[in-house]
Parts: C-alpha cells; sequence; structure tokens
C-alpha cells in the first residue's frame, strides 16, 4: 500500500518537462534576476575635493556603453538622487551606467557642491577634478564609451554641471542642467546668493568668455530645465545659461525651434551646422526642483520627493532621449 502510494504521487513526464519549463522561464526572464545596486567606489583618484564616488552598473550590461553623471542637489544624496531623478530606472531601461558624486557634511554643511568656490571649479582642482577621476576610473571599470559621456545635476549640481562642462569639456558630449547656473555665475554678480535671487548682469560674450578661460574646448551641448516659480535659482539663471552656451557655440540667443513639450514652453538653439547646441525647458508653474513623471509609461521615470517634482514631465527621458540613450 505504501510503495503503491509513493508510485501514484511520482511525477509525470509531462509534469517534468512542465516544471523544467516553469523554471527555465523564469531564469531567462528580464527583470527576475537579482537587481543591480548602487555601490561605493574607493581609491577612484588623489580626490583632492573630498567627494565619495557611488556607481550604479545594471546587471549584465555590456562594454561600450554610456556613461552618465548625476549630481545631487542641497540636501540630497547621490541614492536619493538616483532614484528620486530617474536616472537608475533609466538605466535598466536603456543599458547605461550611472556615476553619482556625493558631497561630505566637512566640505559643504549643507551638502552642495561647492560651485561658486574658485578652489573647486578650475581644471585640476577641487571637486571638479574629484569628479573627473570618478568619470576615468567608470569608464576604465566597465570599459564604457568615452565619446558618450554625458554630466547633469540639480541646482547646486546643476551649477557643479556647468563646472564639469567649462573645466573638462572634451570628457563630456553634453550637460543637462536643472535649476542650476551658468559658469562662473558667482564670481559674475560678486557672491553665490546674488547670482541665485537675482542674477549676474553679463552680456553673452562675458558669458562666454568665462567659459573660454577655462578650457578651450571642444564644447559640450546643453539642455536646461527650470521652473518659472522657482524663488531659490530664479528663472534669469537659464536665460543666463543660453547665453552663455549659445556663444560658446558661436550661434545666436534666437531660438530655431519654439515649441511646447507636455504643454511647456521649449526652445532650440541651432548652430550654422544646423546641430542642436542649446535647449531649453521652461516648465511653468514648477518651484525648485527636479521635474519628475512618475509610472510605467515609456516616457516616464523619478519618484516624487523633496525638491523632486511631479510635473508630468521627466527630464531625465527628455535628456536621455536627447543623448540617443535610448
Amino acid at each position: 500500500m505504501t510503495q503503491t502510494r509513493a508510485a501514484s504521487r511520482r511525477p509525470t513526464p509531462l509534469a517534468l518537462a512542465t516544471l523544467l519549463i516553469a523554471l527555465i522561464a523564469a531564469f531567462l526572464t528580464p527583470g527576475r534576476a537579482t537587481a543591480a545596486s548602487l555601490q561605493e567606489v574607493t581609491g577612484f583618484g588623489t580626490n583632492p575635493g573630498a567627494l565619495r564616488m557611488f556607481r550604479y552598473v545594471p546587471d549584465g550590461l555590456p562594454t561600450g556603453r554610456p556613461v552618465v553623471v548625476a549630481l545631487h542637489g542641497c540636501t540630497q544624496n547621490a541614492s536619493g538622487y538616483g532614484t528620486g531623478s530617474g536616472w537608475l530606472q533609466l538605466a535598466d531601461r536603456w543599458g547605461f551606467s550611472v556615476v553619482l558624486p556625493q558631497q561630505q557634511t566637512a566640505n559643504n554643511a549643507s551638502s552642495c557642491f561647492n560651485w561658486f568656490q574658485s578652489g573647486d571649479i578650475a581644471r585640476g582642482q577641487g571637486e571638479a577634478a574629484s569628479v573627473a577621476q570618478m568619470v576615468d576610473r567608470q569608464l576604465a571599470d566597465v570599459s564604457g564609451d568615452g565619446s558618450r559621456v554625458y554630466v547633469t545635476g540639480l541646482s547646486a549640481g546643476g551649477g557643479m554641471t556647468a563646472v564639469m562642462m567649462a573645466a573638462y569639456p572634451e570628457r563630456f558630449a553634453s550637460g543637462g542642467i536643472v535649476a542650476g547656473l551658468p559658469y562662473g555665475c558667482a564670481q559674475a554678480a560678486g557672491s553665490p546668493y546674488v547670482c541665485m535671487y537675482v542674477g549676474a548682469t553679463q552680456t553673452p560674450k562675458q558669458w562666454g568668455d568665462r567659459v573660454r578661460a577655462a578650457h578651450p574646448g571642444p564644447w559640450p551641448t546643453l539642455i536646461a530645465f527650470q521652473g518659472t516659480a522657482d524663488y531659490t535659482v530664479k528663472p534669469v539663471n537659464m536665460t543666463d545659461l543660453m547665453r552663455q552656451w549659445t556663444d560658446v557655440h558661436g550661434t545666436d540667443q534666437t531660438a530655431d525651434v519654439s515649441d511646447t513639450v507636455a504643454g511647456y514652453p521649449h526652445q532650440v538653439f541651432r548652430d550654422a551646422a544646423g546641430r542642436a547646441v542649446v535647449e531649453t525647458y521652461s516648465v511653468t508653474g514648477m518651484g525648485h526642483g527636479q521635474p519628475v513623471d512618475p509610472g510605467s509609461g515609456s516616457e516616464q521615470c523619478g519618484t516624487a520627493g523633496a525638491y523632486v517634482l511631479d510635473v508630468n514631465l521627466c527630464a531625465a527621458y527628455r535628456m536621455g532621449r536627447a543623448w540617443g540613450l535610448g
């Protein structure tokens, strides 16, 4: 009787085959494997700016893929900004790695990158040099495509993005600045707070000269996002970014394209060859923060939170699409 019952419980060949197929399907289904996680990297260089380096590399990422450097805003950190902005989500979706520098309170009590300090914004010095060393380490470790490295950031991270574009322009194909400031703004205005709340009085050529004095180029292109109701970094700063980088690229300040994206004013400035060298998104009614559009749609990304604002437009997606990351 016992042997008969045991025999009756033995799986049939059909059941075994079905189980095997299910196991194989579970193993091969995208997203079922252990997910990648944010990792800290130490010993990435001399690190004169005393920053911390974090990175995100999707599981199974092939060699020769792009790298995005994402710089958080004040009071934020690498992990929160990487997730909130949508960059880690897009890295999994499109297949690229992300470098996430993190400020330390010993450098800045509010965890802001020091975009306004002369010792941190010049080539070979301070925080700018630390971020450049992170890029070098990442490219070496993941065999990334050095011609497709991009830098972006929010607020103080946006200010530091402009620094990297000016001090290390040959390292980056393009930059994306969100609620940020033009390079050399604090020096032009005489104070970072005047720069943030009022703006600096400079002609396009004067703005461009500040970039040219940092390094002779070649120059990355720029995409900028700014809330019209931002009272921390006034919208005039995006206008000044446009003036600075159109001048650097030798074009005028008249938009070649003026339309709307997701209902928001969008402009494109092209050089003589027809290449888009500056794009701006003016996010009507948005305060100080990173635009996101949480959800699972093809154009959605990000998670709303402090200084990460759901406005039905994901800035990371728009940058990534313009950069050909998808």
